[in-house]
C-alpha cells in the first residue's frame, strides 16, 4: 500500500493565499471595526496581523535583522484597500520564498533564529487559522482548505497538551472534541478555537 506524498509547501502557501484573498474579500464594509476571537484585535488588526506577517516573511527571507522586520510592521500598511494590501506582499513572500536556496535561510525571526521552512510553516499556518478567525468574526463561509487543514494539522498535532503552555494559541485544545470529529473541529479546538 503507497501513501500519497505530502504535497509541495509552496503550493500550499499558495492555496493559503487564495483562501485568505477569498475570505478578506466577502468582509462587509460595516464588520471592519467589529471583534475577533484574537483578543483585542479587530477585523482590521486582524487582517493587518496577516498582511504584516507576510511582509515580515519577506524581509526576513531577504536578510533583515529582526528589528529591521519589526520595524517595517509599524504604521498602517493596509491603507483603504485591505484585499489590495494583501495581494501585494502575499505574492511577494511567495516569490521569496521561492528563490533559488531560501528555504535552506536561517531566518532572525522575533522569536530567536529560526530555519525558512519553520517560517514557512508559521505563514501558512496563520493563513489557514486567520482565515477561519475572519470568516467566522464576520459570519461568512467559515468551511477551510482540507489540504491547509491536513498540513497544519500535521504541523501543530505533535505539540500535544504543550500548545496551551506557547501562549500563542489561547487555551490550547478543549478536551471535549471527540478523536472522530472532522479534522477541522479537531484542529480548531486544538488551537484554541471554540466555533
Amino acid at each position: 500500500m503507497t501513501t500519497a506524498a505530502a504535497p509541495d509547501p509552496l503550493a500550499v502557501l499558495d492555496r493559503g493565499g487564495v483562501q485568505f484573498a477569498a475570505v478578506l474579500g466577502r468582509v462587509p464594509e460595516s464588520a471592519w471595526a467589529g471583534p475577533t476571537g484574537c483578543g483585542e484585535w479587530t477585523v482590521r488588526d486582524l487582517v493587518a496581523h496577516v498582511v504584516g506577517g507576510q511582509r515580515l516573511a519577506t524581509l526576513l527571507l531577504h536578510g533583515a535583522a529582526r528589528d529591521e522586520g519589526l520595524a517595517a510592521l509599524a504604521g498602517d500598511f493596509l491603507g483603504d484597500d485591505p484585499s489590495a494590501a494583501f495581494a501585494r506582499e502575499h505574492t511577494a513572500c511567495v516569490a521569496a520564498f521561492r528563490e533559488p536556496g531560501a528555504l535552506e535561510r536561517t531566518c532572525a525571526h522575533p522569536m530567536g533564529d529560526i530555519p525558512a521552512t519553520m517560517l514557512l510553516g508559521f505563514r501558512i499556518g496563520d493563513l489557514t487559522l486567520h482565515s477561519w478567525d475572519l470568516a467566522h468574526a464576520t459570519g461568512t463561509d467559515e468551511t477551510l482548505d482540507p489540504v491547509l487543514v491536513e498540513t497544519v494539522w500535521a504541523n501543530v498535532s505533535p505539540l500535544g497538551d504543550a500548545i496551551a503552555q506557547t501562549g500563542v494559541f489561547g487555551e490550547g485544545p478543549s478536551g471535549t472534541v471527540p478523536g472522530d470529529a472532522p479534522l477541522q473541529a479537531r484542529l480548531l479546538d486544538f488551537t484554541g478555537r471554540r466555533p
